[in-house]
């Protein structure tokens, strides 16, 4: 398959390309920085660098079968002490990044009639929230809200939807090395003294969840599970979270009640198949 992923310089992005790449699959990985070996210029936060990606890779390839969307970008700090301009830089890329991709590549997608689209979240839209990570929780959740939208919208052209959802990986990434620190210097010093011991707490007994022999590497050899199956059978939301924190419980509610929404008012047809109820023979849906 032609598959296109952002953001694959390091962490999930990179594991996923290389592991695709070795399943052998062709792989354009996107970066913001300079390409190295196996690798395109696609920054997110510009549309002509978005565009001139896809334009490429469809001069050389004629299609795009798999569009990732794994660019993200995280925040560690208190939530007053970031400026509206950094959140509105966060929502940049973890939001607004994917509208500019699928922008570019969704109309191809459309006209081939076939192609799936995987959503790279965060388990904590729904699982155990901690404090001090609030903009980019907040991020994670207007993308997933977004991903829902595009499944429906887009089922009627072919094209699938899988939303991939990993919990707090302690080691495999740089999501907590290069995170956003608040430019309100001033006001973070403020939490130091009440919330400095309490914060420091969090993150060492969250990393001491972590159970051992665990690593980043499972996010990508998810992704490579989920685009090896066949169309049709692939999973709507797929969670990798092995402190499990809860969000596949709340995950299955809240599908739920997508999904009776759709039968309620009969577009039960917009859903995908591992969304939609059991049949019975006669091929009636069965009641809730």
């Amino acid at each position: 398959m032609i598959i296109v992923i952002t953001g694959a310089s390091s962490g999930f992005g990179k594991l996923t390309a290389d592991a695709l790449r070795e399943a052998g699959h062709t792989v354009y990985a996107g970066t913001r920085h300079e390409p190295g070996p196996g690798e395109i210029r696609l920054d997110v936060q510009s549309q002509p660098s978005v565009d001139a990606a896809i334009d490429r890779v469809l001069a050389e390839q004629g299609h795009i079968d798999v569009l990732i969307h794994n660019a993200g970008h995280m925040s560690l700090g208190p939530a007053e002490a970031f400026t509206t301009e950094q959140l509105a830089e966060l929502y940049d890329v973890n939001v607004l990044g994917t509208q500019r991709v699928n922008r570019a590549a969704l109309p191809s997608m459309r006209e081939q009639g076939h192609g799936l689209l995987v959503w790279v979240g965060s388990a904590s839209t729904r699982g155990g929230r901690v404090p001090f990570l609030g903009p980019y929780f907040a991020a994670k959740a207007g993308m997933d809200t977004l991903a829902e939208s595009y499944a429906r919208e887009l089922i009627k052209f072919g094209i699938e939807t899988t939303m991939v959802l990993p919990g707090a990986f302690p080691s495999g990434t740089n999501h907590f090395t290069h995170a956003t620190r608040p430019a309100d210097t001033e006001c973070a010093a403020a939490y130091d003294e009440p919330y400095g011991e309490v914060r420091d707490k969090i993150f060492r007994n969250l990393a001491g969840l972590f159970p051992q022999g665990r690593s980043a590497s499972e996010v990508a050899d998810e992704i490579v599970r989920v685009i090896g199956l066949p169309p049709g059978s692939r999973p709507f939301r797929t969670h990798i979270d092995p402190i499990h924190d809860g969000s596949e419980v709340v995950t299955l509610v809240h599908d739920r009640i997508q999904q009776e929404m759709s039968y309620r008012i009969g577009i039960e047809e917009l859903l995908s198949p591992d969304q939609r109820r059991p049949e019975t023979p006669s091929g009636t849906a069965t009641p809730s």
